[in-house]
């Protein structure tokens, strides 16, 4: 920056130098009434930002790079449209608790009432953005003054940090004001700050309940783990793999936190709830302590557990969330602290000797027992045998993001998740498209390759994100399961109702032909047999920016997905 640009330092300034701390790319859509914030950005290196093809798309880019990385994600948009445009996508970072940062330009303050393109300031028939985004965030603020920027910006992050997203107004005249003179020290001193609050570490004091439990656990005794996704949040797995090793226990994950503890080791028992392994409820109902981290267990997560929990006679949960079941004791606060003083409570060691991913402690409990699915009549490659193609070519520390649906179901249940990579799907709102932009997000924020795996009709909601990949050459492999259909949708009006129509089968659509006249310098593959997809998939390997594979698949093959195959099998 020059000295001149120093001297006319803006609120914008402020706000992009602030959030340097705490990421190292936003994402967003430009507009007249958020350009000043890109204006700024322009100025800042330390900054990277990646404009999105839409603002849905943006939002999850934001939301996957703060669930990959553990930092701040940072979604900036215009007014208007563009406002409207982040509540799908802020909705399920609220629902998941992502510590997402939304700015979102306003009309000038001077305008409001006065007739403002895209007024959205609360005034009398105008809609009020303040309360509007208020019930997708913990925290919504306008900015009013110019000098209240650097006190609301602090806060919002805060929010946004403990839990988000958080969302900030911010009026355009705001953004282009002069920047206060004594700011630029108030940036630094939150750098120092934060850096002592991440040395300073946390209590590791248990509950007296939970500690007289754990003392009366008797030895050698059977307990299970389900951990959740408050485990990678938290970036406490190492802490869980001790006091699994600790208590010799069998892991079971739920379906978002498939990376919480490693699928190679032999404790690893499989997925809780909807898309979940049927050993799970036997394993549980046995276990004499059970032990709920990070897991709140919503109906996604624990179908088919309520009664086997009710059995168990110690059900302890440690997390921030309020837990969705009965426990007998709880400690409600900062995860990894709490892993920490249950290692040290426990007097189980006999298994504190086994590193994750070696075999000893439990032999036999790989391969995972799977639901079994009806024999699918039509053509195409089966869900089984294409994700364990796909688990074939994973290499070690490949992230992996998938999308809702039936794809999603097999992902779930099928796929064992590499070695150091990070497995991301969205289950708070569970809305379609997700994957697409979460995808690029995780790989330019883990700087590695990241697998999307996603349908045909997520990626015709939110697919042309792959433009975004291709612009930034982010290193994304783009898998579409095309079924001609929203299968899931099929598979419902097959179990639910009569199955004599559906209004979810479509015409026969070339999903790789047209991504590859789109985009003629991504690699694009179209499989319709096995050892086409297992072709593509290695080629894949080799390409060090996006690529892009469609595999065509039958819309009538049942998912690994209970309440279908209960109801079919009743």
């Amino acid at each position: 920056m020059t000295q001149s640009e120093r001297a006319a330092r803006t609120v914008a300034d402020l706000v992009v130098e602030r959030l340097a701390i705490h990421a190292d790319h936003v994402f967003g859509v430009g507009g007249a009434n958020i350009e000043d914030v890109y204006d700024a950005l322009h100025r800042h290196s330390e900054l990277t930002g990646i404009i999105a093809k839409h603002e849905f798309g943006a939002a999850t880019m934001a939301d996957g790079y703060a669930r990959a990385t553990n930092r701040l994600g940072v979604v900036v948009a215009t007014s208007g449209g563009g406002a409207m445009n982040l509540l799908a996508a802020l909705a399920e970072s609220f629902d998941s608790r992502v510590p997402v940062l939304a700015l979102v330009g306003q009309p000038p303050l001077g305008l409001e009432g006065r007739g403002a393109f895209q007024d959205t300031s609360g005034v009398p028939g105008r809609i009020d953005a303040e309360q509007l985004f208020a019930q997708v965030a913990r925290r919504c603020v306008k900015v009013r003054r110019p000098q209240d920027i650097s006190v609301e910006l602090d806060r919002a992050i805060a929010a946004a940090l403990a839990g988000g997203p958080a969302v900030l107004l911010l009026p355009k005249d705001i953004q282009a004001a002069p920047l206060i003179e004594g700011d630029r020290a108030t940036v630094e001193a939150q750098a120092r700050g934060r850096a002592t609050a991440e040395q300073s570490g946390d209590p590791e004091l248990l509950p007296d309940d939970i500690v007289d439990l754990l003392a009366g656990l008797p030895q050698g005794s059977p307990v299970v783990v389900i951990a959740g996704p408050e485990v990678a949040a938290a970036g406490a797995r190492a802490e869980l793999a001790t006091v699994v090793r600790a208590l010799d226990a069998t892991v079971l994950v739920t379906p978002d936190a498939k990376d919480a503890y490693s699928n190679a080791d032999p404790r690893f028992a499989g997925v809780v709830g909807v898309m979940g392994h049927p050993n799970a409820a036997r394993l549980v109902s046995e276990a004499e302590l059970c032990l709920l981290v990070g897991a709140s267990l919503p109906l996604t997560a624990r179908a088919g557990l309520d009664t086997a929990l009710a059995a168990c006679p110690r059900v302890v949960y440690l997390g921030i969330e309020q837990p969705f079941v009965p426990v007998h004791a709880e400690a409600r606060g900062p995860l990894a602290a709490a892993l920490r003083g249950v290692a040290n409570s426990t007097h189980g060691t006999e298994g504190a000797h086994l590193e994750p991913g070696s075999v000893g402690a439990h032999p036999d409990r790989l391969p995972l027992p799977e639901l079994s699915v009806p024999p699918a009549p039509g053509r195409g490659v089966r869900y089984r045998p294409a994700v364990a193609a796909i688990e074939a070519a994973l290499d070690p520390g490949t992230d992996v993001v998938a999308d809702a649906g039936n794809t999603g179901a097999a992902v779930v249940h099928h796929l064992g998740i590499p070695e150091g990579g990070r497995f991301l799907i969205a289950l708070g709102m569970g809305g379609m498209g997700y994957a697409f932009g979460a995808g690029i997000g995780c790989a330019l924020g883990r700087g590695r390759r990241t697998v999307v795996i996603a349908g045909d009709g997520a990626y015709f909601m939110h697919g042309h994100e792959v433009h975004t990949a291709v612009e930034y050459q982010a290193p994304v492999t783009f898998i579409v399961f095309n079924n001609n259909a929203h299968a899931m949708c099929v598979t419902r009006e097959q179990v639910f109702y009569s199955g004599e129509y559906s209004f979810n089968r479509f015409r026969v659509s070339e999903i790789g032909a047209g991504v590859a006249a789109l985009f003629p310098e991504l690699p694009v593959w179209t499989a319709r047999t096995l050892p086409e997809f297992e072709q593509a998939l290695d080629k894949s390997r080799a390409i060090p920016g996006p690529a892009f594979i469609e595999l065509q698949c039958d819309p009538d093959e049942f998912p690994p997905f209970a309440p279908f195959l209960k109801e079919s099998f009743a």
